[in-house]
């Protein structure tokens, strides 16, 4: 008997039949899923999050002419502010835009972002793009992981940022040691931004493998440890190419570099063997060292009354190299890109600042040359208020984004004024802004475009200061960061208590993981 197929049919029976599925399909879902959303949005009150007015067919259809805007500011260092004068300008708090094949609710409301972050948390995930663009270099850590796995991820990690350990400041004391010789005494220039990203490497790396990268001591460094470096700067920093994935990253305020990340996760279609082989250094570098620590572990030759290292801490929770890999290269890629950031931006600042830098020298003249313990650090109000006035201006993740995994509500946001409660379906993306929230003049007053530390000593903020983000994905390393920065910023000041500026320009955004400053933290300093 001859085999029968659907192309035997004549064309207008399989037309019809098409027709009727596609009818019958659409029955159920209004019986379904669409009864289901017309009576949350009835019971919620829900309106529509106004739409982004987008101009032309290509635009309307896939968004072309907000991607080319952005590619356009982000190319001159000012994609977030663009973003945040294009969508919120007009005082909208939310609003629903087309970037390629993704509608993506962009919002700066705090109970939005409390809602997603921690009332409603189990509604939502990172989303399909993080993943495929973290998993392939970072593996499954604790900033690619959902759900169970995260949560699994967050008990490895979170019991080994205790005050103890980011108490101890002697690692720091090296480092920054380093990077302090690393300085020209002659009143010579010198980026300072390049070495702050030496010294965040080194530190966490001997936090995290016990064995440091050492970029800033030469002599000290290796072979295998500065390809790892070369290897990790590539991955992260490399340069902007524009695709419709991309865009959606940059949107969402994580854009990604060199190939995967420059690709948003399409880098397996990418032909690119220096970026495939500069992640097998990576991997390969982190694997030596977890299996030298599991032997050490397992043949008793691991010294127990050494250091605090943040591997042997995780070694009494689990053994797994590839799970061991994951979390200490997705600190890493916090610990190193966070804290750089946040030392660039702020010293970027102080060049150019020096009634902020006069006040801040006095603070730590009081200090009389003594290196500062846990508890002076913590009392230094006017240091704590600079590098908390550089996280609202300059946040180091100035966006973020989450995906719904179900049909929820977000409070706020529908309607022409944006106070109706608004319908987001399963799978819709929700973006949210630190950079253009800390910027709203009713949280922060009328000079909330300026650099302001004063303003911190009245302050006190809720869900409108977002700069470790919030709830039970908060930051866990968020004191160690502040700590590192916090030293690295006394010793530089006691050591050099006089700074000029080099860079005449204005600071720009240079986005790689994370936001630095796009014109580096060129100075002079002098010791007298």
């Amino acid at each position: 008997m001859a085999a029968f197929s659907v192309t035997q049919l004549p064309v207008p029976v399989v037309l019809v039949a098409f027709v009727t599925l596609f009818a019958l399909h659409r029955v159920y879902f209004e019986l379904t899923t669409g009864a289901r959303r017309r009576r949350m949005i009835k019971e919620s009150g829900c309106e529509p999050i106004v739409w982004y007015p987008h101009k032309g067919i290509m635009g309307n259809l896939l968004g072309a002419d907000l991607i080319k805007d952005m590619i356009k500011s982000g190319k001159e260092g000012r994609m977030h502010e663009a973003s945040r004068i294009r969508n919120f300008g007009d005082g909208k708090k939310s609003i629903r835009v087309r970037l390629a094949k993704n509608n993506v609710i962009n919002t700066i409301e705090p109970e939005n972002i409390k809602t997603i972050l921690a009332t409603k948390f189990q509604d939502y995930s990172l989303g399909k793009r993080r993943r495929d663009v973290f998993l392939p270099v970072f593996g499954h850590g604790i900033f690619a992981n959902d759900g169970a796995a995260w949560e699994r991820s967050r008990s490895l990690v979170r019991p080994n940022f205790t005050r103890q350990q980011v108490a101890d400041l002697d690692m720091f004391e090296v480092h920054v040691s380093h990077l302090i010789d690393s300085i020209p005494r002659d009143g010579s220039t010198v980026d300072l931004q390049d070495l702050f990203f030496g010294l965040t490497m080194d530190s966490a790396t001997e936090f995290l493998f016990g064995k440091s990268t050492n970029t800033l001591a030469p002599g000290l460094e290796t072979k295998s440890a500065s390809e790892f470096v070369k290897a990790f700067v590539f991955v992260t920093e490399g340069e902007f190419i524009p695709n419709d994935r991309l865009c959606m990253a940059a949107a969402e305020g994580i854009t990604a570099s060199a190939n995967n990340f420059r690709s948003g996760g399409l880098a397996e279609w990418i032909p690119d063997a220096k970026w495939r082989k500069s992640v097998k250094i990576m991997h390969q570098f982190a694997d030596e060292i977890v299996q030298q620590a599991i032997d050490e572990l397992k043949t008793g030759k691991q010294n127990p009354d050494s250091r605090y290292v943040f591997l042997h801490a995780l070694l009494n929770q689990t053994q797994d190299p590839y799970a061991l890999r994951s979390e200490l290269l997705n600190i890493l890629l916090a610990g190193r890109d966070t804290t750089a950031g946040l030392l660039s931006n702020t010293w970027h600042v102080l060049s150019k600042r020096p009634d902020v830098w006069a006040k801040l020298r006095a603070e730590v003249e009081e200090l009389g040359g003594e290196r500062p313990d846990y508890s002076t650090i913590k009392d230094m109000k006017y240091l704590k208020w600079t590098l908390n006035e550089s996280l609202r201006v300059m946040p180091v993740v100035p966006g973020n984004s989450r995906e719904a995994i179900r049909d929820t509500i977000l409070p706020l946001g529908g309607g022409v004024d944006g106070k109706a409660p608004a319908l987001i379906k399963k799978g819709e993306v929700v973006a949210y802004s630190p950079w253009s929230m800390h910027r709203r003049k009713d949280f922060y007053g009328e000079d909330a475009m300026e650099f302001k530390p004063e303003r911190w000593e009245h302050l006190r903020p809720g869900w409108e200061y977002l700069p470790f983000n919030g709830g039970p994905r908060i930051c866990v390393g968020q004191q160690y960061a502040l700590m590192e920065a916090s030293y690295a910023t006394i010793r530089l000041i006691q050591t050099f208590p006089r700074i000029e500026s080099r860079d005449p320009g204005e600071w720009r955004e240079w986005m790689t993981i994370t936001l630095a400053s796009g014109t580096g933290a060129k100075v002079a300093l002098f010791e007298k």
